[in-house]
Formats: structure tokens, sequence, C-alpha cells
């Protein structure tokens, strides 16, 4: 399968999908809207975009097709290398990339990648089986037109001397319209009703997701870690290119703190120093061959943490 396959199934997953020397595609969540002007609802849904300077390999990509493929590291770095040189060639020839439920790629005139996202498919886990939909306007003036041709035709049907004998008929024309009256207040408060639920439920939903998120996140954290302190040497990993990756942390004190609870675990943990984004990185281990690193990291992933990940470096 193509590359791009594999990269919709990590956008499901994940916020960020490195593509290594190419570019970055990146998800942002967007809440659910409702168009007043064309009075349709739209779900939440993630909004891709496309950053080329993140283009550094994160392991991510290589690894999950690797794993999906059965191949070694190697073999699906090389597959992604090559479609990547590929892709650069036919935008820097003038042509446009399509990625079907991605979206597609051209370069401006200033030399730049732009990106527009295909919407045809919403990224987001939890608005699975949501979709837009339009609520249609009560038309009032409509009922009030039925009522003023019902009144024009009536004199017709009923004969004068008729009319006087049943003079209850002006009373059946007031009842008429209370009905007409009632009914359409019945439905829009309905409709409204219906409505207002549907929306208190995607904001319950939203923000029950978003306290998850927040609870099991193990990246950029910036609060103290509740551990005691321990006095640990900083250690620069040098015993091999491949690293899992157990966090990265702004603070220096919160990555010597992690690094001291996954010594306690058993892992042989080290800090790698600062990354290009001013973050402190800390692995459970480092492998010369990414056989080994590959294998260890889906024993972390069931065992430790499923957000651990691979990083390799020349």
């Amino acid at each position: 399968m193509a590359i791009e396959y594999y990269i919709e199934q990590l956008l499901y997953r994940y916020n960020c999908v490195v593509v290594p020397n190419f570019g970055a595609f990146l998800t942002n969540r967007k809440s659910a809207v409702i168009d007043s002007v064309g009075k349709t609802f739209y779900p939440p849904t993630k909004q891709i975009s496309f950053n080329e300077q993140l283009n550094s390999n994160d392991g991510l990509l290589i690894s999950f097709m690797a794993e999906s493929q059965g191949k070694s590291y190697e073999e699906a770095l090389e597959v992604v290398t090559t479609a990547s040189k590929s892709w650069d060639k036919n935008l820097r020839s003038g042509n446009k990339i399509l990625l079907d439920s991605i979206g597609s790629l051209w370069i401006n005139k200033e030399g730049k990648i732009q990106f527009e996202p295909s919407n045809k498919l919403n990224f987001l886990p939890s608005s699975f089986g949501l979709s837009s939909f339009i609520s249609s306007p009560i038309n009032r003036e409509h009922y009030k037109e039925e009522v003023e041709k019902l009144e024009e035709n009536i004199p017709f049907i009923i004969t004068p001397e008729r009319r006087q004998k049943q003079s209850f008929r002006p009373y059946i024309k007031y009842a008429a319209i209370l009905l007409l009256a009632f009914s359409t207040g019945l439905t829009a408060y309905l409709a409204y009703n219906k409505l207002g639920s549907n929306e208190l439920m995607v904001k319950q939903g939203a923000q029950n997701i978003v306290s998850k998120n927040i609870q099991e996140a193990t990246f950029f954290n910036t609060d103290p870690l509740e551990f005691p302190v321990l006095e640990l040497p900083i250690i620069k990993k040098t015993t091999g290119n491949h690293h899992i990756i157990a966090g990265a942390f702004r603070i220096k004190e919160n990555a010597d703190k992690k690094m001291a609870q996954l010594r306690v675990k058993g892992y042989n943990a080290s800090y790698l120093g600062v990354n290009k984004y001013g973050l402190h990185q800390v692995a459970y281990d480092s492998f010369e061959r990414p056989e080994e690193a590959l294998k260890r990291l889906r024993e972390i992933k069931q065992t430790d943490s499923p957000d651990a990940w691979l990083l390799s470096v020349k």
C-alpha cells in the first residue's frame, strides 16, 4: 500500500505525522459549528494542516509501516524515503500531488508548499457516526397563506341561507387558526429542544475527551512530578542510535524525576539532552540495532506506556 494509507491511519490516533525529509501533517481539534445562515450543524472534527519545516524522522511512520508490513526498519525507511523524494520532485516540476483522503499539495510562486485538506474523512474518533445535517426553518407565513385561502373558499361552499343558520362558522375559523398555531409552536419547541440536547451532548463529550487527554499526557509537561527527588548524574546516552523515548520536558527537574521513576521500574533509562525545540528528552533504553529497539518498543507500549515512540539518529 502507498504511504498515504498509513498516514491516514496514524492521523486518527496522533496529532502529528512526520514524513521524513518532506514535512509533517498536523491535526487541530475544531469544535462543533452551527451555520446560522445555512441552518447547518457540523460535528467536531480534526482540521489538517501541513508544515514542511517539521521533516526530521521521529520514527512513528517508519515503525508503524514496518510493523504493519512485517518488514525491517531499514526496508520501511527506504520505502518512505523513495516516496518523499518522488513527491518533492513532482512538486518542484510544477505538478500537484493529490492524497485522496488527506488533501492536495502544490508549490506557490514564492516556492513554498501549499496544502488544502480534502475534508472527506473526519479523523476525530469521538465524532464517529456524526455527520452534518440541515435544520429546515419553520415557515409560519406558509400556514398563514393556507388559512387565508381557506377563508376565501368557505363562502362559495356554504349557501347564504345555510350561513345564517349556522352562526358557529366564525368559531370554526378561529378554532382552525388556533389549532394551526398550536401545532406550529409544538413543532418548533420540539425541534429547539432536540437541537439544544444535541449541542449539550457534543459539548459534554468534548469536555470529557479533553479531560482524558490532559490526564494521560506524557509529553511537554510543565508541572513538577510528584516523586521523591534523587540526585542523579546527567548521562548522555551513547550506546546506540535508536532510542525509545519516554518523554520530553520543558523543565530539567521533571526530566530527572522521570528518569528516576524509570530506573526504579528496572529500565536502563538515560537523559538524551535537549532537542532543537528546547525540550529535555528521556529514554527508556537505547539500542544499536533497530530490530531490537522495535521489539523492546512493542513490549513497553503494552506494559508501561502506549505513548512511547522510537527516535533514530544518524
